[in-house]
């Protein structure tokens, strides 16, 4: 089973949302993706799925200069084959920024408004048709976590083979899901196993992107799939985005007191917080908050 993960056809799956605090989850994956020579196998109509009040198309410039509509939806890509007609497969990334592997899918999208079942039943039909042998998906949770401190991830399977090879844990949870614990379910009926990758991140900075997130979940992934993918400036926009919170926080007396009381949670009895039993029950709380949280501080950096 870890030959599986790490030498088989697996698909690495990210949806904007509920499922990506601080877009940690899509930016992880769409580095995986950028990393590739990979070409769209698979576009789902966001027509069946997506409520536009909720998810709104984006209007933008396109490389031309035209402006153009995004419409919210989901795109799997797969390795480029080489071209009968034309000869060639799409132009691949330098060597120092790709993944060495040819055997990796992306799944990207926005978290659908309605008919899940037949939204995952798309995906899992894709995969099957690809031999798609185990999908790793990534989201990103918010919780109550220092920027200072590493970002803590947890991985878990249903599968218990996999957890066994992989040392991965099983979840507990039982309450409200996301698309994510859908897919999962509809994946292990046809015998696809899958990995879930979460990574906390720090609730009073929810309305910025937070690369250092990213970051912690492309070295669990790397971990789990046995690949390097390159960081690019990932690095130091993670060294940045901390850097960026510093400041804020010293100019704000409550803000400074309010993350030093999560330092002191985080470091007590040898950082807690980074366990997998003690981010396992965050994700849980996570998952059960309904509405704006009571308790966080009234200021919001960068909102």
């Amino acid at each position: 089973m870890t030959k599986r993960f790490q030498r088989g056809r697996i698909l690495v799956v990210a949806f904007e949302g509920w499922n990506d605090a601080g877009e940690a989850a899509t930016n992880a994956v769409r580095m995986v993706r950028d990393a590739m020579p990979l070409v769209p196998v698979l576009d789902i109509d966001p027509e069946l799925y997506m409520d536009y009040q909720f998810n709104r198309p984006v209007v933008g410039v396109d490389e031309y200069g035209e402006k153009r509509i995004t419409w919210p939806g989901a795109t799997m890509f797969g390795p480029a084959r080489r071209s009968r007609t034309r000869g060639v497969a799409p132009e691949a990334p330098a060597p120092e920024e790709r993944i060495d592997r040819s055997n990796l899918y992306v799944l990207l999208g926005t978290e659908p408004s309605r008919s899940w079942r037949g939204f995952v039943a798309e995906i899992v039909d894709a995969a099957l048709v690809a031999d798609v042998e185990g999908i790793v998906m990534l989201g990103a949770m918010l919780a109550d976590v220092p920027h200072t401190r590493p970002i803590s991830t947890f991985a878990s399977s249903e599968d218990a083979e996999v957890r066994s090879d992989l040392d991965l844990e099983k979840s507990t949870y039982e309450g409200p899901v996301g698309i994510l614990s859908v897919l999962s379910e509809a994946a292990a009926r046809v015998g696809i196993p899958t990995i879930s990758i979460w990574a906390s991140v720090p609730h009073y900075v929810h309305n910025a992107p937070s690369p250092k997130a990213t970051l912690a979940l492309i070295e669990r992934l790397e971990a789990v799939l046995d690949v390097h993918v390159p960081r690019g400036d990932l690095e130091s926009e993670a060294s940045a985005w901390e850097s960026g919170i510093d400041a804020l926080a010293n100019e704000d007396e409550d803000m400074a007191a309010y993350i030093e009381q999560l330092e002191k949670a985080r470091d007590t009895v040898d950082s807690p917080e980074a366990s997998g039993e003690a981010i396992a029950r965050e994700f849980e709380r996570y998952l059960r908050r309904e509405g704006p949280r009571d308790d966080n501080p009234p200021w919001r950096p960068g909102g």
